[in-house]
């Protein structure tokens, strides 16, 4: 896709769109006249948007789930040429809290890595063969988009299982694109710094103002509608493929 007019005439899955990067991604990809937008998120939502965005519940580590969003994309609209994966979820606990005698909770690990890390790896596998479906257009079939975390290169204190999440699916990236490279579909994962989504804007005011401070220019927080606008430029530059892109302000987490 080289071109505006090819975003105008694509189909996009986004997952985690009820809310944060997901919901900033879908209004991003409406104001560029996107064709459709399957919109898909583990809580129930209502739907804001006009028609051409289909909404639907779903866990993206679930086979059945995934498959069910794809059959009902591929009913509305008939196609797919974008999958914009946002759907994830952090916990902040150290790898044990000696105050508490308390190590961390090992569930607690699983469904951070399979909500980001296999929920990743579940809807790209799922998906690839109705993107594989389209006339290539420039010998491009279409663009998978994964979102990482700038914790995957400078994680954090009491961050280690969102770091190793984010970590894997930037390591995903380059052999996913060679995977996919004769299909003539694009591989790109965006590491985002911290961003204004209900995740971050449950901390307290001290460590946001902080965090803020920190980044070096501008000195503030994350809008999703800027990581959205980091999508559509991906969906539009042909080249992008098998590169992670961090955005955040030039922010480098503290240990």
């Amino acid at each position: 896709m080289s071109s505006a007019t090819s975003l105008r005439s694509a189909v996009a899955l986004v997952t985690g769109a009820a809310s944060g990067l997901g919901k900033g991604t879908v209004k991003q990809l409406l104001e560029r006249g996107v064709s459709g937008i399957l919109a898909m998120d583990i809580q129930k939502f209502t739907c804001e948007y006009p028609e051409n965005v289909l909404t639907c519940r779903g866990n993206v580590s679930s086979e059945e789930d995934v498959k069910n969003a794809l059959n009902m994309c591929k009913e509305r609209f008939g196609k797919l040429n974008v999958v914009v994966n946002c759907a994830g979820i952090s916990v902040a606990f150290k790898l044990y809290n000696f105050h508490k005698q308390q190590a961390h909770d090992f569930d607690d690990a699983r469904k951070v890595l399979e909500t980001n890390v296999l929920g990743t790896f579940n809807v790209n596998r799922l998906a690839v063969g109705l993107l594989a479906a389209n006339e290539p257009e420039n010998g491009i079939r279409g663009v998978l988009i994964n979102t990482s975390s700038i914790s995957s290169m400078e994680g954090s204190v009491g961050q280690i299982v969102h770091a190793a999440a984010s970590g894997a699916i930037n390591s995903m990236t380059l052999p996913m694109a060679r995977d996919l490279a004769e299909q003539g579909i694009r591989v790109m994962t965006i590491a985002p710094g911290i961003f204004k989504t209900p995740l971050v804007e449950r901390m307290p005011d001290v460590a946001l103002n902080f965090l803020s401070e920190i980044t070096l220019c501008p000195r503030r927080l994350g809008e999703p509608e800027e990581f959205g606008q980091l999508v559509t430029a991906i969906i539009e530059n042909p080249l992008l493929n098998g590169e992670v892109i961090r955005i955040d302000g030039g922010l480098r987490l503290p240990g």
